[in-house]
């Protein structure tokens, strides 16, 4: 084996050093830290507005009473829940046949009205006619409306 030269040793002291800067050499370099952090999104408004409908048969008179069915229809993709229901009787002619000769109940739980369904039971209920003292002509054939409204 032959031995190198002082001049010999400064050149291959110097091609290593420019092996090294030229990034033929490993190095390993890195930073440590410490930190935190969090991220966020805004829930949905939800379901969104159900329409509610109230149906029941016709031919209603003095003293007698009908089953109500509560019914929602959900156009949204959510699904809703549909709680307590208050429902109020209008007639077509308020002067003639009172409202307050009739009465409706509305018998509710929690119900869920899934995403995008239409006719999903919410309730049930009764419309009673009152057998009054007065004169209820004014209520033959008349339109009788139960509104549904949900709390």
């Amino acid at each position: 084996m032959r031995t190198l030269s002082k001049r010999g040793k400064v050149y291959a002291a110097a091609a290593s050093i420019a092996l090294v800067a030229a990034g033929g050499g490993a190095a390993y370099a890195y930073w440590t830290t410490t930190g935190t952090g969090s991220g966020g999104a805004a829930n949905s408004a939800g379901g969104g507005t159900v329409v509610l409908h109230a149906s029941f048969d016709a031919g209603l008179a003095p003293g007698n009473s009908t089953a109500v069915a509560y019914t929602a229809d959900n156009s949204s993709n959510t699904d809703t829940v549909v709680g307590a229901l208050a429902a109020t009787v209008s007639t077509s002619d308020p002067t003639n046949c009172l409202a307050s000769w009739f009465t409706v109940t509305a018998v509710t739980s929690n119900s869920t009205v899934v995403g995008n369904s239409t006719g999903t039971s919410v309730g049930s209920g009764t419309l009673a006619f009152a057998n009054s003292a007065a004169n209820q002509d004014g209520c033959k054939s008349a339109t009788i409306t139960v509104s549904v409204t949900s709390k």
